[in-house]
């Protein structure tokens, strides 16, 4: 009895499946080594995983038409749907692509060398920067959104509307579930219920123990 349950448990892959792909063939050869585990997670995450390299690469050949990667695109993206000035700080502009710092940097000097944004200085903040999008990083985001969406719908192909806005649903709610929430860039998180302390730095721990012991003597 408990080995059917632990069997029901599993996404297995079905005689009725028209054909397996890679991940079936994973998911098969650990059923096969390890019985005990319960492998169902794989069924979704790793075609997610999969989709995801095989849909950049595709990204891959659009953007390289227009001298530029998938990542600077996202730049510039971001950048184009803020609107009029087209421009944001960097932390805000970091929140909304979800880079590295060093990523970021790297991709601004990129972008800026390619006369596709300027940095300039931020009227409400004397030591601040904004990075804004030049006309020709305009036009060439444009540009690129229209070819780059076309190749989406391609991608697509396999999927009638009814699936891909179910399928769109599906990813949405796992997006907002509470795990991946909690993996977002802070500056994208929704606050948490439960408050995390902070724990003081050596300086500050050395001091209040200095303080401490004075009170202590006679």
């Amino acid at each position: 009895m408990v080995k059917q349950e632990e069997s029901a448990s599993r996404v297995s892959t079905s005689s009725n499946i028209e054909a397996m792909d890679e991940i079936d063939r994973i998911v098969a050869e650990w059923n096969r080594v390890r019985p005990d585990l319960d492998v169902s997670p794989t069924h979704t995450l790793q075609r997610i995983t999969r989709l995801g390299l095989l849909q950049n690469a595709s990204f891959a050949r659009v953007f390289a038409s227009y001298g530029i990667s998938f990542g600077e695109y996202l730049v510039l993206a971001a950048l184009r749907r803020a609107g009029p000035p087209y421009r944001m700080n960097p932390t805000t502009l970091f929140n909304r692509v979800i880079l590295s710092s060093g990523a970021m940097t790297n991709r601004l000097d990129q972008l800026e060398e390619m006369g596709l944004v300027e940095r300039l200085p931020d009227p409400d903040d004397r030591r601040g920067r904004l990075v804004a999008l030049t006309d020709r990083g305009r036009e060439l985001v444009d540009a690129a959104a229209v070819d780059h969406l076309e190749n989406e719908q391609r991608l697509l192909v396999g999927l009638d509307a009814d699936e891909r806005e179910r399928l769109a649903e599906l990813l949405r709610k796992l997006l907002l579930s509470q795990p991946f929430r909690e993996l977002e860039p802070a500056g994208d998180r929704q606050p948490s219920r439960r408050t995390v302390r902070r724990q003081p730095s050596r300086r500050t721990a050395r001091r209040t123990v200095g303080r401490t012991a004075q009170r202590r003597l006679p």
